[in-house]
C-alpha cells in the first residue's frame, strides 16, 4: 500500500464491532509505536492497554460517551515529564510533541491491519490518573480506541493544499 492509501484510508471511527483485535495485529500496532521518533531520542512515553473487562469499565468511566463504550480495546497514551526533552531557546517541553508522533504511528498502523482508532482528548484527567494508579510524573494524554469498525468510512472534509502551505 502506498503511503497516501494509508492516510487515506485513516478517520477517526466511532462506532466498533464486538470483535476482539487479534493480538498478533496488537502487538504490531505496538512495535510500531515503540519504533517512533521522539526528540533526543528521549521515547517520553508509555501505554496502557486496556483490554479485560475490569479495566474497560474504568476507562470507560472517564469519557461518558455510548460509541466509546463499544470498543474492545482503549489505550491510555501517556507523557513522562521526567525523561522529556525541553527545548532551551523557549523552555518548551517536547513530550506531547513526541507522544502525538507515536500515538500517530499506532493509528497509522492499525489502519494497515484493518482496525479502526479515534484520538479522544476530551476525557477527565484525573479521573483516570485516580482510576488507573498513575504515578505522579505521568500524565495521560490521549485515549485512544481501538478495534474493528463497524461503520462506514466517509470522504475526508480537509482544506486545500493552498490554504495550509506559504512558499517562501
Amino acid at each position: 500500500m502506498e503511503f497516501i492509501d494509508l492516510v487515506t484510508q485513516r478517520c477517526s471511527i466511532r462506532n466498533y464491532s464486538s470483535k476482539n483485535i487479534d493480538r498478533k495485529d496488537l502487538d504490531y500496532v505496538m512495535e510500531c509505536v515503540r519504533l517512533a521518533p521522539s526528540a533526543v531520542n528521549r521515547q517520553p512515553w508509555h501505554f496502557y492497554i486496556c483490554e479485560t473487562p475490569e479495566s474497560l469499565h474504568k476507562v470507560r468511566q472517564c469519557y461518558l460517551r455510548e460509541w466509546f463504550a463499544t470498543a474492545p480495546c482503549v489505550i491510555i497514551a501517556c507523557v513522562c515529564h521526567e525523561e522529556e526533552w525541553i527545548r532551551q531557546s523557549d523552555g518548551r517541553p517536547h513530550g506531547i510533541v513526541d507522544l502525538s508522533i507515536a500515538v500517530e504511528h499506532l493509528c497509522l498502523a492499525a489502519t494497515e491491519k484493518g482496525l479502526g482508532t479515534c484520538w479522544v482528548c476530551n476525557f477527565d484527567v484525573q479521573k483516570t490518573k485516580e482510576l488507573f494508579d498513575l504515578p505522579q510524573n505521568i500524565e495521560p494524554v490521549v485515549l485512544i480506541p481501538i478495534g474493528h469498525p463497524e461503520m462506514d468510512i466517509s470522504e475526508k472534509n480537509r482544506k486545500l493544499l493552498e490554504n495550509i502551505v506559504t512558499e517562501l
